[in-house]
């Protein structure tokens, strides 16, 4: 018999595969429409990591992004506000996904208020949405290039580390 999933286990698989992102998509008419998705994806071997995810939030489903991934999203701003964002308020995040999570948040409680309505408001949103899901790798190469200083100390202690 399978265990199910814990909850700690699903925030660290989260911090590492998933994704908690913001589209604004505009129509043929100039209409836009702001959507949301928590988002965990996987190579077609681990699939079942995705169903049991989906077993365990009770929302959302399993599509398949290409040949080899598939994804579990969960869209809905029911799903979202009934399950998603009070599970990883209960269980925090430990990566800068976190940041991320809580623009999200934020951004939910907009459109609960009708604020992604107004050109404010989508400003906003799509303000708040071009800083999210960013690597922290690219930050940290430009504050490498930005501090030479910085990259020197981290070489000169990787040989010394290299020579023990």
């Amino acid at each position: 018999m399978e265990k199910k999933l814990e909850a700690q286990w699903i925030a660290g698989f989260t911090d590492g595969e998933g994704c908690f992102s913001i589209e604004i998509n505009k129509h043929k008419d100039g209409s836009e429409q702001v959507l949301l998705s928590f988002t965990v994806t996987q190579h077609v071997i681990d699939i079942q990591t995705l169903y049991k995810i989906k077993e365990f939030f009770g929302v959302g489903i399993i599509r398949q992004n290409n040949a080899e991934r598939f994804c579990y999203r969960v869209r809905a701003q029911k799903h979202l506000r009934e399950h998603i964002i009070p599970f990883f308020e209960k269980h925090r995040l430990k990566t800068s996904k976190r940041v991320d999570f809580c623009k999200f948040r934020h951004v939910l409680t907009m459109m609960e208020r009708k604020q992604h309505l107004t050109s404010e408001g989508r400003a906003e949103i799509d303000k708040i949405r071009t800083t999210m899901n960013r690597s922290k790798y690219s930050s940290f190469n430009a504050s490498l290039k930005d501090n030479p200083q910085i990259l020197e100390r981290l070489k000169t202690k990787l040989r010394q580390e290299n020579k023990k």
